[in-house]
């Protein structure tokens, strides 16, 4: 079976953030992801995953602004993201800075990179040059320190105006980049709502070097894998497969909301479908 990694930005809502480590590791999770590491200092997340043996395997770029403030801001005036946004250069380039000193802290081999909205009186046409130039520069900003970039298609349900949302599209911007560490997050719980036909799209990308890490919930309320209109069993076998013939060996993100999540070991209930996997 893949391997899952907990994201805290997610799972354990009832637990405060600095918490969920631990908790994660009490339920046999060996990695973890979240949104945003800024909030806190690196030295203190760096001691969580050293004293839980975790592995941080994914975060976020700032999605917007130049500081914890800013980017918390950010964030919650709906930014999504700046790296497809004429005009915003500077702070994407600064954003990512920020993320490479996490990432060295942290151990983190993955940044993802959020693409943004298009404004008023913009198209995915007027903001693409922007969107290959930033991820040119980051992908070789990155490359030095020996990490990968990822860029995320997401759903124009839970982002509308969100600037990628199909898969197809995320791999034409890889190739016309051309950089071998800008991979894609494949998130099944996007790909179904967008696209579906989830397993032909593993099977057709993942053999291309091109699929950087998964993240899963089910469809459509975001809860459990075992909740929903997704056969997950299925995926991961088929995942499996296609990984054993093409060598690839990432993780799989568990970014889903607990259906239990915010009651006193909720996320910890809500967990069976995880050992059956196994």
């Amino acid at each position: 079976m893949p391997q899952f990694a907990a994201n805290l930005s997610m799972m354990y809502p009832e637990l405060p953030f600095l918490d969920r480590f631990e908790a994660a590791a009490k339920d046999g999770f060996t990695a973890v992801e979240y949104l945003f590491p800024y909030a806190f200092p690196a030295a203190e997340l760096a001691a969580r995953l050293k004293a839980n043996n975790l592995q941080q395997v994914l975060f976020n770029a700032p999605p917007g602004g130049t500081d914890a403030a800013s980017i918390d801001a950010a964030w919650a005036s709906n930014t999504r993201g700046t790296a497809s946004i004429p005009g915003r250069e500077a702070e994407f380039r600064t954003g990512v800075q920020m993320a490479l000193a996490y990432a060295d802290a942290l151990n983190c081999p993955r940044i993802h990179l959020m693409a943004g909205l298009i404004g008023d009186g913009q198209t995915r046409i007027t903001n693409l040059p922007t969107y290959i130039a930033n991820l040119k520069w980051a992908a070789a900003e990155v490359a030095q320190a020996g990490r990968d970039v990822l860029i995320e298609p997401i759903n124009t349900r839970d982002i509308p105006g969100f600037f990628l949302n199909r898969q197809d599209h995320a791999h034409e911007i890889i190739q016309a980049v051309g950089a071998p560490n800008l991979k894609v997050q494949m998130d099944l719980y996007h790909c179904q709502i967008v696209e579906g036909d989830v397993a032909m799209k593993i099977r057709q990308y993942l053999p291309t070097g091109r699929v950087g890490h998964f993240q899963i919930a089910g469809v459509p309320e975001r809860h459990e894998p075992d909740i929903g209109e997704i056969n997950y069993p299925y995926l991961f076998d088929v995942i499996d497969e296609v990984s054993k013939a093409c060598g690839w060996q990432g993780w799989v993100g568990c970014e889903y909301k607990p259906r239990l999540g915010g009651q006193p070991g909720g996320t910890s209930a809500g967990l069976g479908w995880l050992p059956k996997m196994r």
